[in-house]
C-alpha cells in the first residue's frame, strides 16, 4: 500500500516510473550530428560549406545572432521542405542542439 501511495505522489509530481532528467551531451549530440546530418550540412567545427545546395553549417546556425536553444528546439520541431522529414527523439533534439550551441566561437 505505502508503494502504491508513493507511486502515486511521484505520477501527481509529473514523475513516472524510470524517468530521469537528462542532461545535454554534447559528445552525443556530435556524434547523431555527424552519422545523420553530415549528409546534407557541415556539422564539424571550422566547416564552412555544406555538402548540400542551402544547408547551413551548424556553425554559422551557432553563431547567427538571437539563436537560443529554444529557437533551435521550435526549428527542430517544424516542417521544412528542404529537408527530409527526420523525427528526432527528445533526447536525440537535446543533444544536437547542445552540440550547436558549443560551435558559437562568439565571445
Amino acid at each position: 500500500m505505502k508503494a502504491m501511495m508513493v507511486l502515486v505522489a511521484a505520477m501527481a509530481a509529473g514523475v513516472t516510473p524510470g524517468a530521469k532528467a537528462q542532461e545535454a551531451n554534447v559528445a552525443a549530440g556530435r556524434a547523431f550530428a555527424v552519422e545523420v546530418c553530415a549528409g546534407c550540412h557541415a556539422v564539424l567545427p571550422g566547416e564552412d560549406l555544406s555538402s548540400t545546395i542551402g544547408a547551413t553549417p551548424f556553425q554559422e546556425v551557432a553563431e547567427t545572432p538571437g539563436m537560443t536553444e529554444y529557437a533551435l528546439s521550435v526549428w527542430f520541431q517544424s516542417s521544412h521542405p528542404t529537408m527530409p522529414n527526420i523525427i528526432l527523439e527528445q533526447d536525440d533534439m537535446r543533444n544536437v542542439i547542445a552540440y550547436i550551441r558549443s560551435l558559437d566561437r562568439r565571445p
